[in-house]
This record gives C-alpha cells, structure tokens and sequence, in this order.
C-alpha cells in the first residue's frame, strides 16, 4: 500500500470516526467470509459501517478525530454508526451467533474507551425506535383510560335507562 493510499484511508476514517457516536472492534479471526458478508448486509440495513484496517492507520484516524486510541492486536474489523447503540447490537448479535470466530474486543463509545462489557451493556438497551414506542405507549394511557370510563359510564346510562 502507498502512502498516499495510506493518507487517503485515514483521511475517511477520521471523518467518519468524528461523526460516529460507537466504534466496535472485533477479532474475526477463523470467520468464513460468507458469514463476514451476512454481517456487511446487515450492517449496511441498518445504516451501520464495517471495515477493515491495519490498526495503526486506525489509531491515527482516532487520533486525529480527538478520540482516545485503542491498544489494538491482530486482525480487526471495526464497526461504527452515528448512534451508541446500532453498532452494539449488530456486533452483539453477530458475536453471539458466531462465538467460535467472532470476539467483541471493546471499542469507543461516547468518546470514552469501553471493554467488551460495556459494548454488551449497550447492545441490550432498547433502541430508539423501540424507546419511541414506549414513549407513545406511556402517552397513550391516560387516553386510553379515559376512553374505557367513558364507554363504561356510557354501559351503565344505557342500563339505567332501559
């Protein structure tokens, strides 16, 4: 790789590691490719960027997007989106379903370095469509309630009129 390739490589990581609100590292050692493209595809849906780089061209771009760096060893994969919780749960997932070759090391979440626990905390948090329904369910009650007496009070004048 050229040095200008080099140079063009963290000029676009750390663009996008400046906007990303999680970055996730994996060890995909062992991995099988197909399933390396099933978590591309999924990733891609949900609006969730995979790469792999060397580690010390990613430490630069970290570095450069004033983000703590990583102590970073082996092969990585690297797996951010905009949000702290998308890129959680799609490497999460894909962890969970592929235990023998596929290992969260940690990564950068708000800005602060997390360890595999925190990612996985994170991973189990509702995210924001499912926080969105539970806002909506939450509103709704009171209305809900209030509609319920209103039919029951509507019953019992129906039943004291007949």
């Amino acid at each position: 790789m050229t040095r200008e390739e080099k140079k063009i490589i963290v000029n676009n990581l750390t663009e996008e590691f400046k906007t990303a609100g999680s970055i996730v590292v994996i060890n995909y050692k062992g991995s099988k490719h197909k399933k390396l493209e099933t978590l591309r595809v999924s990733a891609k849906e949900s609006n969730v960027k995979v790469r792999v780089a060397k580690n010390t061209l990613v430490n630069v771009a970290l570095k450069n997007a004033n983000l703590p760096t990583l102590d970073l060893k082996a092969e990585s994969m690297f797996i951010w989106a905009d949000d702290q919780i998308t890129a959680c749960k799609i490497s999460e997932k894909f962890a969970s379903e592929n235990k023998d070759t596929f290992v969260i090391k940690g990564g950068i979440i708000e800005g602060e370095i997390a360890d595999t626990a925190k990612v996985v905390a994170f991973a189990k948090l509702p995210g924001r469509e499912e926080l969105l329904g539970m806002l909506a369910s939450v509103w709704m009650g009171p209305v809900r309630n209030f509609t319920i007496g209103l039919d029951a009070l509507r019953r019992q004048k129906e039943e004291t009129a007949a």
